[in-house]
């Protein structure tokens, strides 16, 4: 009787192909829209800083520690604001199932870090003309995009070039009222607690760790076999790679990039906003991080990337049942610094 062996395959089929990212700025395909009743940007983009531990009280109703204290993980982000740089407006094609850009309306205040990343970016923008161009089109705009760039020297992360990507403009289904808001919002600054507030749950997205070129070891978790008779050239290898003839399957675990790949992690709970960046900072600043200087946000749990990468945020896609709480807990004390930051 021979040995039964469980063998489950080796890594995700969900993650292929496992090739580094194209950009090391995330952006999600699908943006949701709460409703809420105005025009608001959908979503935000922080610095991750580092992580800590928090005691807070739950406030699950269907948790055996309802009001009791509890330690969590936490993310902390440093979340300094957009600036609008422009926005541009899309109309729907069916036959190609793909949104098709009509016209764009860009500031003319752009910040000079913004020629480091455009540098055919004119410097004198007619405004007025460009919305002119756009606004005999309204009939057929379908959805407006806000092209925004991060300030990083409003951070602690220590570079100059700001990212520059884009984020829709939604909360109500009045396309005008959408056009006027982002002709209000050109050229200003967003700040995290004009989209997200505290207590609610939203979508993460970023770049993870990039880890280089590994073996079958690392990369899939293959067994390290031991060298017994005719075993030879290594052991931590894979053994077959399958027939000659239709070839090698893709599925085999072969040698390659690990890492630095674009992960989406769902429903991350906002623990708390906040305006002043050193009331959350340790005192010798966070490790290969720095110094929050402006807004921060504090999630809950781990969230993908190395620290220094950009976080983008959306609204959940997968919203949590009406049972759950949307204020925020209350935090009693923070790793960071022994003071409370509740």
């Amino acid at each position: 009787m021979g040995l039964k062996i469980h063998r489950p395959r080796r890594g995700s089929m969900a993650f292929y192909p496992r090739k580094r990212a194209s950009d090391i700025v995330a952006t999600f395909r699908t943006w949701p829209d709460p409703k809420l009743g105005k025009p608001m940007l959908l979503g935000f983009a922080a610095y991750k800083a580092g992580m800590a531990h928090a005691v807070i009280i739950d406030d699950r109703p269907t948790s055996p520690f309802y009001g009791k204290e509890v330690v969590k993980p936490v993310t902390i982000l440093d979340a300094p604001p957009l600036r609008i740089l422009a926005f541009r407006a899309y109309t729907y094609d069916p036959w190609r199932n793909a949104l098709l850009t009509i016209g764009e309306v860009w500031s003319s205040d752009i910040p000079k870090d913004v020629y480091r990343v455009i540098p055919t970016l004119p410097e004198k923008i007619d405004t007025e003309k460009m919305f002119e161009k756009i606004k005999s089109k309204f009939d057929i705009i379908t959805q407006v995009r806000a092209i925004v760039c991060t300030q990083p020297r409003l951070s602690g992360i220590g570079k100059k070039t700001p990212e520059i990507f884009e984020i829709p403009i939604g909360g109500i289904d009045d396309i005008p009222s959408i056009i006027e808001y982002a002709k209000s919002i050109l050229g200003k600054e967003i700040k995290v607690s004009d989209v997200f507030k505290p207590g609610i749950y939203v979508d993460v997205t970023a770049i993870t760790k990039g880890k280089g070129f590994q073996g079958v070891v690392k990369r899939f978790g293959v067994v390290i076999r031991p060298k017994w008779h005719k075993h030879r050239k290594g052991c931590r290898k894979g053994g077959t790679v399958g027939p000659q003839s239709p070839g090698p399957m893709f599925t085999i675990p072969r040698a390659g990039q690990m890492g630095f790949q674009k992960r989406t992690e769902y429903n991350k709970r906002i623990l708390k906003i906040g305006e002043n960046g050193m009331e959350i900072t340790p005192k010798s600043g966070f490790k290969h991080y720095g110094v929050i200087k402006s807004n921060y946000i504090i999630l809950e749990g781990s969230i993908p990337g190395c620290v220094k990468r950009l976080i983008t945020m959306r609204f959940p896609v997968r919203p949590r049942p009406s049972t759950y709480p949307t204020t925020p807990p209350q935090i009693v004390w923070i790793s960071t610094q022994l003071p409370s930051v509740s």
